[in-house]
Order: structure tokens, then sequence, then C-alpha cells
């Protein structure tokens, strides 16, 4: 019951301004740990490295325990605060609004939740752009955590988060974190292993296409992350579009592979609005699905 009303208390009230500019996010102190972190031992070290992150994960742990044992009104709360679904909902629709304005105000929305170059992006490239963080992220931040709250508790939900947080700011293969972020990096590959694909399932599922299942398992290996493909090769099946392909970063194509080879190419910002659709259909479907569980638990 309370991953349920944290889920319906997120999807209601999403991230409140008034607070959070008050006292700052949970995930905003996880941050400034991770570098605080990074800055005192990072001295590209695998070792170091691997004892650090082990240090954060158990200390993430304990806080979960001792938070848990505050009660379940305190779990609920918690469990709102760190599942994204209406912030996620939120930010790509601002894309899909800017893209009806202006190109240049649909590129800097989309700067906002991608890491590739936004200069040079057609209005296609601004829709795939969009649709394919939506897609990665109702994994990472929708699917994912609840799935580790149902788990594990509240342990589980803040081992998870600070886990994605420290693979996003040091999980990269430059020379600086190459070594220091790998044990972050691969961990988050792996607590991700399963949310990723049930994600694709669920994707499927909410849009009533299991014919495309096959599909969706010839297309995740393409991308470059063992995990974010699979949800992105669901959303382009269930709208019908072809996703990744070339971009640029730090001023350097990438010719990365089409997802959906055979999907469109040609997208507006009605494409992302769909793809804003079917993130609620999906949550949907995984909060009917627990709310059905918990119900048959209750009777049993």
């Amino acid at each position: 019951m309370t991953v349920v009303i944290a889920m319906l208390l997120d999807a209601l009230l999403g991230e409140p301004d008034w607070i959070w500019r008050r006292v700052p996010h949970p995930a905003v102190l996880m941050g400034r740990a991770i570098g605080w972190l990074d800055e005192r031992f990072n001295r590209g070290s695998m070792i170091v490295g691997g004892a650090v992150f082990a240090a954060l994960v158990a200390a993430a742990g304990a806080l979960g325990l001792l938070l848990s044992a505050l009660g379940p009104v305190v779990e609920i709360l918690i469990g709102a605060v760190l599942i994204a679904q209406k912030s996620l909902v939120q930010h790509v629709r601002a894309v899909a609004s800017g893209l009806r304005f202006s190109l240049a105000e649909g590129r800097r929305n989309v700067g906002m939740i991608v890491g590739r170059d936004t200069g040079g992006m057609d209005r296609a490239a601004v829709a795939r752009g969009a649709i394919e963080s939506a897609a990665e992220n109702l994994s990472d931040g929708v699917i994912a955590p609840v799935f580790w709250f149902l788990v594990g508790g509240l342990p589980g939900l803040l081992i998870y988060k600070v886990t994605n947080t420290a693979d996003s700011m040091i999980g990269y293969r430059t020379a600086r974190y190459e070594r220091f972020g790998k044990a972050a990096a691969r961990f988050d590959d792996l607590l991700n292993v399963v949310p990723a694909r049930l994600s694709a399932v669920l994707i499927l599922a909410a849009h009533f296409r299991p014919d495309a299942w096959g599909a969706v398992r010839a297309d995740a290996p393409k991308h470059r992350s063992p995990n974010a493909g699979w949800p992105e090769a669901a959303m382009a099946q269930v709208l019908g579009v072809a996703l990744s392909g070339p971009r640029t970063y730090d001023g350097q194509m990438r010719d990365y592979p089409w997802v959906n080879i055979g999907g469109r190419r040609m997208l507006t910002h009605e494409d992302i609005d769909r793809a804003a659709g079917a993130l609620w259909r999906t949550w949907a479907l995984l909060f009917g699905l627990i709310a059905a569980g918990v119900m048959i638990i209750a009777v049993v």
C-alpha cells in the first residue's frame, strides 16, 4: 500500500517548486555528496572508486532503514519525492510546447533533458530527442524506483537512486571517470536489467502490442546502453516512429543505428504529445497491477 500511495501522490503533486525553493531536493543532496566524494577521493583508482561507491551504497541503505523506522508516512513521502512520473511528463510536454512556438524554443527545452548537441537540430531531431528521453527516463525515473521500492522498501529505493545519480555524475568513459566511476556504472547497469525490460513489456502491454516484442528484442541491443534500448525500442514500436540514428555530441557526429528503422522519421510536436500520453498509459497499467496485487494480498 505504501508504494501505491506514493505513486498516486507523485502523479497528483509532482515536484512542488515552493518546497524545493526552500529545502534541497533529496536528489540534490545525493549529488552534492557524490560531488564531494569525487573531489576528495578521485585520483583515477578503480579500487578507491569501488570502495567509495560501496560506502555510498551502504550509507544509503542504512539511511533507508533509519527512515523506515519512522513509519509508513515517512516512507510514502520519500517514495513520492523519488518517483518522477509527473515531472517527467512535464519536461517532455515542455519540449512539445516549445516546438509549437518555434524551433529555437524546442531546441532550448530539449537541451534541458538530453546530453547531445542541440544547436543544429531540426524539428524531427528535437522530437526524437524528447521521445527518447521520455522512454529512457520512464525506466530510470519511474519503473526502476517503483520496482526497487517494492523489492527492498525504502533502503532499496535509496540505494537505487544514489546509484543512478552516481552513474549520471561519474559513470562516464572519460579520462577522469573511466576507472573511478566504473563500479557505479556497472552497478547501475545491474540494477536496471529487470526494470528496463519490464518497462518495455509494460509499454507494449499498455498499447496492446504484444506482437511487437520480437522487434523490440531485435532493436534493443543496438543501443549503446545495455538497458536503455529496451524502453526506447518499445516506445518506437507503439508510436510507429524511428528513434536514435545519427546525432552530434561535443561537435562530433556519432553514426548510431536507427531503432525501428522502418518507422516514420519526420516527427513533430504531436509525436512528443503522443509519447507523453504513452507515459501515462504505462504508468496507469503499472499502478493498476500493483494496486490489484495489494488488494489480492489483503483478501488472502
